[in-house]
């Protein structure tokens, strides 16, 4: 009998339709500091965690100087508009089937216990997950494997499978010795997305969940 896989899902972008929020917070979090940077550049980096996100996006300079003054600003611009942030279509439901089949399931996110929990509103998720993370669980963020480490473990022994929609999902999860399955809801082309080392790429969540749970065991 084959051994499932827990199963880490990443949220935003992934189970939530959120990165293009997180890139105007950026931006107009940026601006209030007098940084002048364009939407498409830092929606390149969105994925990335904030204590990585200013110094990729704005050199370490910027970092040094008002690194912690744009990342909150970003947190309660982007809280003004976490309202506007739905789920994509399928993923309560895939939720379910994974439930339903015995696999175990970690949502994984860095963001504050605040955007977590209404992201666990959104889906209506606290049933189906066995556990979940929150930036008290990371020291840094991705792409730095720490939040694929803390997921793992969550769920305890055995192997593990990453869900995820940004190249920095990909490696935060290659440097924890776990796979990645990728979607393209977060903006990244599949190219970009194998090349960081994706094992399959799917259109949304919804295509994912057509193929049906035995695609998670990797066989």
């Amino acid at each position: 009998m084959t051994t499932k896989p827990g199963i880490i899902f990443d949220i935003d972008g992934t189970l939530c339709d959120s990165n293009y929020q997180h890139a105007f917070a950026w931006y107009q979090a940026f601006r209030q500091h007098d940084v002048q940077l364009p939407i498409w550049e830092l929606h390149r980096h969105i994925g990335m965690g904030g204590d990585q996100f200013v110094a990729a996006v704005a050199g370490d300079r910027v970092e040094e100087e008002i690194g912690d003054e744009v990342r909150t600003a970003h947190d309660v611009i982007y809280l003004t508009m976490i309202q506007s942030v739905g789920i994509f279509d399928g993923a309560r439901g895939l939720l379910e089937d994974l439930k339903g089949d015995g696999f175990r399931v970690v949502l994984a996110s860095s963001a504050k216990q605040r955007e977590v929990d209404h992201y666990l509103d959104l889906l209506d998720g606290r049933d189906l997950a066995d556990d979940w993370t929150t930036s008290d669980d990371v020291e840094q963020t991705k792409p730095e494997p720490d939040l694929v480490l803390a997921a793992k473990e969550k769920l305890g022994e055995g192997d593990a499978v990453m869900v995820g929609d940004t190249p920095w999902d990909v490696e935060a999860a290659r440097r924890s010795d776990v796979p990645t399955i990728a979607v393209l809801t977060g903006g990244f082309s599949e190219a970009e997305l194998r090349d960081a080392g994706a094992v399959a790429v799917f259109r949304s969540i919804a295509e994912l969940r057509e193929r049906g749970t035995q695609l998670f065991l990797l066989d």
